[in-house]
This record gives C-alpha cells, sequence and structure tokens, in this order.
C-alpha cells in the first residue's frame, strides 16, 4: 500500500511523510488550515500556495511552511506528490500521491459546489481514493447557495425592519468569509467579530474580494444596532460579548442545520442549512469521477458510506482517523485575537469545528 493509517495518522513509507497527521512528524503533508487537519509541533510542512496566509496563522510565524501551486509537483524521497483544490476553505487541497505507477488521492475536506471564496473542487483520477463522509447519509441534500442567500438576506432585511441586529453564527475559517462573500451588503452595515476579521484579512490579502466589515468594539456603549449584521463564531453565543447588541436575532449556518433538532441545541432563532463538505449525492458523484477501484472512507458517517459502495462493486473500507467534520475548529486557531481585543475568548472545548 502507498499510504497506511497509524497513530500518527496517513503516512507514506517510500516518501517518508504523513498526510494531515494529528501527532507531531518530522514532515506533513496538509490539505487545509482547519486545526484537525494542520497541528502544532512537526518540523515542516508543505501546504497550498493559496492557503498559505490562513495556514500561516494557523500554525504561527515560526513553523516551516513550504508552499506549491495547485498542480504543481513535488518529489519528496522519489514519490511525486501534487496539491488540487478540494473546494472547502481558501487553499483547501487533494492530495495527490504516486509512486511506481500507483495513485492515491487523499480528499481532506470538500464540496463540489463552486462559490467565491476558493478555488473549485477539481476530481483527480487514481487507484484508491480517501475521502470524508461528514455528511454521509442521504437526508444530507444541500440546496443551491443562491436560495440560501436569499434565505439570509430576506431575514436580514426583516430585522432591519424592525430595528434589530442580526447575528449571525458560523466558524471562524471559510464559513465566515463564504457567508460575508454571499450576503447583500447594501442591506446594512456588516460588523466582524475578531477571530472572524484576523482571518478574512487573511482572504483580502489573498485576493479574494470581501465587504467591507466594522470592528462593533469601535462602537460607542449607546450605539444603535437596529439593521446591523454581526458575523461571529459560534462559540461567541450566549457569552457577554453578545450583549451590546441588545434584542438581536440571531442564526447559525451550518450543514447540521438539516436536522431540525441541531438549531434546537444551538438556541437561535433560524438556522440556514450552509455546509462546506459534499452532500450525499455530490459525495457519490467525487468518487465516482476520481475511477479509484477502492476507497477508504474516513471521517463522518463512514459505514453507510462504505455499505453502498460495496454494493455497487467497489472495494471500500472504514479508516479511522481524528479528522471531525464539520464542528467549532475556525475559532480555536484565532481564539487570542477576541480575547486581545476584550472580546469573549472563542477557544472552545473541541479542535476540530469548520
Amino acid at each position: 500500500m502507498l499510504l497506511r493509517s497509524t497513530d500518527r495518522g496517513l503516512y507514506c513509507e517510500a516518501g517518508d511523510f504523513h498526510v494531515d497527521p494529528w501527532l507531531p512528524v518530522d514532515r506533513a503533508v496538509i490539505t487545509h488550515a482547519h486545526g484537525d487537519h494542520a497541528r502544532w509541533g512537526s518540523r515542516a510542512y508543505l501546504g497550498s500556495r493559496e492557503g498559505e496566509r490562513v495556514l500561516r496563522t494557523r500554525m504561527g510565524a515560526d513553523a516551516r511552511i513550504q508552499t506549491v501551486d495547485f498542480g504543481e509537483p513535488v518529489e519528496i524521497n522519489g514519490v511525486r506528490v501534487s496539491l488540487h483544490p478540494a473546494g472547502h476553505i481558501l487553499g483547501s487541497a487533494q492530495v495527490r500521491v504516486e509512486h511506481r505507477g500507483e495513485v492515491w488521492v487523499v480528499s481532506g475536506d470538500y464540496k463540489t459546489e463552486a462559490d467565491p471564496t476558493c478555488s473549485p473542487f477539481e476530481p483527480v483520477r487514481c487507484h484508491t481514493f480517501v475521502t470524508e463522509s461528514t455528511f454521509g447519509l442521504p437526508i444530507y441534500r444541500w440546496r443551491p447557495d443562491r436560495e440560501v442567500f436569499a434565505g439570509i438576506d430576506a431575514w436580514w432585511r426583516r430585522n432591519a425592519r424592525e430595528g434589530r441586529a442580526s447575528l449571525l453564527f458560523g466558524y471562524a475559517l471559510g464559513k465566515a468569509q463564504r457567508l460575508l462573500a454571499g450576503i447583500d451588503p447594501s442591506i446594512g452595515p456588516i460588523y466582524t467579530h475578531g477571530a472572524v476579521e484576523r482571518l478574512t484579512a487573511d482572504y483580502r490579502e489573498t485576493g479574494i474580494p470581501m465587504p467591507p466589515t466594522r470592528n462593533p468594539m469601535g462602537e460607542p456603549r449607546k450605539h444603535d444596532w437596529g439593521g446591523a449584521m454581526v458575523v461571529a463564531p459560534p462559540s461567541a453565543h450566549g457569552t457577554p460579548w453578545m450583549r451590546r447588541f441588545g434584542n438581536a436575532s440571531t442564526a447559525f449556518a451550518s450543514g447540521w442545520m438539516r436536522v431540525r433538532g441541531h438549531r434546537r441545541r444551538r438556541s437561535v432563532d433560524r438556522g440556514f442549512v450552509l455546509s462546506d463538505h459534499v452532500d450525499w449525492p455530490s459525495l457519490l458523484a467525487a468518487i465516482a469521477a476520481t475511477e479509484a477501484e477502492c476507497v477508504w472512507v474516513t471521517h463522518g458517517y463512514r459505514e453507510p458510506v462504505v455499505r453502498w459502495l460495496r454494493e455497487h462493486g467497489l472495494q471500500a473500507q472504514s479508516v479511522a482517523s481524528r479528522w471531525e467534520g464539520e464542528t467549532d475548529e475556525g475559532d480555536v486557531a484565532v481564539a487570542e485575537e477576541g480575547t486581545a481585543e476584550g472580546e469573549t475568548s472563542t477557544e472552545g472545548a473541541t479542535d476540530a469545528q469548520k
């Protein structure tokens, strides 16, 4: 096997490197900057040039990071490695590994619907495909982005007419920037929590257009928040940081909002179904597009996907990992930003939400 599962993550023995290891290693090839995939402590990292700024924000200024363009091959101890767009967040990549005619592709997290904040997913042909399955159940089917954002804008306009602020929660890395790029900035002023703004600055510096945003900490104590949109990480919900906005309406954007019980547990007024992961039909279509003969299914609903693939003639197996799919990770990378501004820390108990 070209890759094997170890206690530190997926390992390529021929090239002596790991893909998204969850413990420190000598050489790590990173799919994207979310904390369950890009962990601190490794001696050297390889990632995409598109995601360099967010990866460095995540890993720190002292991290030894090499970046390459999508499709640019790198030789690691005789193994040919290249990164290809995954469409998940800015810089997210699939890792293609080739050695002695055998090709494996590790998807990382991915979605196949294009959005303006990152390069769109590109299928890569291979013999073995290692795929995520965060939403690997038939119930998970996404509506087109234009419909979701029309619903968000309508909610915002209604709140503005009623003189209330709109607090929209989305993971600080990736989801928040997708929300900012998709909403209608003509409706009212847009504010961002410090954890969101720090990464939004990375997007701007990478060349991704973002609407103008403001810092809520810069407004006077008795500021009128009516009509404002505030984008914040979900772990800011229910904290003292929210009190300044008064009687605001709250909403959460996530694929988990497809199930009503998740919205109740989040204690928000509205739930908008918007995910940066593939839904059920897109997952199956992406697997088919690789023309892989063998599929390894990692984090998420693994067993239903493995069963479906086997029933349809593919070699498939479930592979345990410490990648966690769509949770609160994006907050962790930039928690100190909010704290420094006097905002409640967004440091979550987990290191995986996105």
